[in-house]
Parts: structure tokens; C-alpha cells; sequence
């Protein structure tokens, strides 16, 4: 196994750098040889930069959306719960009422006085 060397920290700056240099090149090993980065941690680099630079970009716009989505089905299901439950309730009553008009006993709920 290659031993390896001791943990470095590369400045944003350098990474921008590499990031361009790897964009503009064809061979990515030859890149990350000259530069001493082993060519899948540029790959990192670039996926981190480009996508913290482009907020639109389809991997974050397509997560907003989702959660969107997400926010608005779970309101739809509120608002088709209360409806049911409203919608019940109303049934309820106008079943109370009719049986009290038939027996001629009075509403338990008052009529409107329009």
C-alpha cells in the first residue's frame, strides 16, 4: 500500500485554480500530477464549486422543488381533512334538524333570521 503523505489544506483560491485548469484540459491525471492532487479529489473540488456558484443549478433547483412539492401535498391533505370534517358536521346537523321538524320539537341549533 502507498504510503501517504501528511494532510494538507488547500485554499479555496487554489482549488478555484485547479478547478479552471482541470475544466481546460483534456487529461485530468496530467492536471492533478502537475498540481500534486490526486485527480478524484479534483473532481470534488468541482462539484463543490460548481454547484455552491450556480444556486439554479438542476441538483439544488430540483431539491427546492421537491420540497416545495412536499409542502404543498401535505397542505392539500390538511385542507381535504378539514373539508371532510366540515363537510360532516353539516350533515349531521341537517340530519338533527330534519328529524326535529318532523316531530315538531325544536332545533337544537337556531335558523338563521334572513
Amino acid at each position: 500500500m502507498a504510503k501517504r503523505g501528511p494532510y494538507r489544506k488547500y485554499t479555496k483560491a487554489f482549488k478555484q485554480m485547479a478547478v479552471e485548469r482541470m475544466m481546460g484540459s483534456e487529461n485530468i491525471e496530467t492536471v492533478g500530477r502537475a498540481l500534486g492532487v490526486p485527480p478524484r479529489l479534483l473532481y470534488y473540488w468541482r462539484d463543490q464549486l460548481v454547484v455552491s456558484a450556480d444556486p439554479n443549478s438542476p441538483s439544488e433547483r430540483e431539491k427546492r422543488l421537491r420540497n416545495e412539492n412536499s409542502k404543498l401535498k401535505r397542505a392539500l391533505a390538511d385542507k381535504t381533512l378539514q373539508i371532510d370534517f366540515f363537510r360532516g358536521a353539516l350533515q349531521k346537523i341537517e340530519a338533527r334538524r330534519q328529524r326535529n321538524d318532523e316531530s315538531g320539537a325544536k332545533a337544537s341549533t337556531t335558523k338563521s333570521e334572513k
